[in-house]
């Protein structure tokens, strides 16, 4: 979903561009406060593998492409504010290279680090609430999460394209084909996501942010039947 130079105006440009200034320095303030130093390499192995999944684009359209996302994967290993600065790093590199206009940087952080990551994420927890606290749940919820945030990310792309389009495709034809085609990234992204939390979980589960509950009942749960039977 890298939007390109001149697609959308100024001032919209402008306007995400505020927004993802803002959303990064509050990243930056949150992950200062909760990052820890296991999760410093992690997130460094996360922002390489996002980088290589968005290598592979699908045309959308006038320019435009759709791509697997990894922001919900990111959060529920690291965090979502973490995970939103890694993909924040891996835009700005990719615009270097052409992939995304260096103008439409600010657009392309809010539709791919901010909304999908941060959206995805609550949705993830949301889930991860109704669900059993099992890791089976967790492994569900990241997958559901991440399919639908591809969705809003398109829908984000949709609404600014709305209110400032420039190319020549009209507002009907440019709402069919993101919805469409990233409603079919969504189900790859779901898999992906889902398969990779899995495993993760299964060799190391400390290092999984969005599973950190399960971690904490067993000994609060031990914790207090001990409690139970001194008493």
């Amino acid at each position: 979903m890298h939007v390109p130079d001149g697609f959308i105006n100024g001032g919209v440009l402008l306007g995400t561009g505020a927004v993802a200034a803002g959303g990064l320095s509050i990243a930056v303030h949150r992950t200062r406060e909760f990052l820890e130093e296991k999760q410093v390499a992690l997130a460094g192995l996360i922002a390489s593998f996002v980088f290589a999944v968005q290598m592979l684009n699908f045309p959308v359209a006038a320019g435009t492409s759709g791509h697997l996302m990894g922001g919900v994967l990111a959060a529920v290993l690291v965090g979502p504010w973490a995970a939103t600065l890694c993909l924040a790093v891996v835009l700005m590199v990719q615009a270097l290279f052409a992939d995304g206009g260096l103008t439409a940087l600010g657009l392309n952080i809010v539709n791919i680090a901010l909304v999908p990551t941060l959206g995805g994420y609550a949705l993830f927890l949301l889930l991860r609430r109704v669900l059993p606290a099992r890791r089976p749940s967790i492994v569900v919820a990241a997958g559901v999460a991440a399919g639908v945030s591809v969705s809003m990310a398109a829908a984000a792309f949709v609404l600014e394209f709305a209110l400032g389009g420039s190319a020549p495709v009209s507002l009907s034809a440019t709402m069919s084909a993101m919805l469409s085609v990233h409603s079919l990234i969504g189900i790859g992204e779901g898999f992906i996501t889902a398969a990779t939390i899995s495993l993760v979980l299964g060799v190391r589960p400390d290092l999984v942010h969005g599973a950190s509950h399960l971690a904490i009942a067993p000994a609060v749960l031990g914790s207090r039947e001990g409690a139970v039977s001194t008493s």
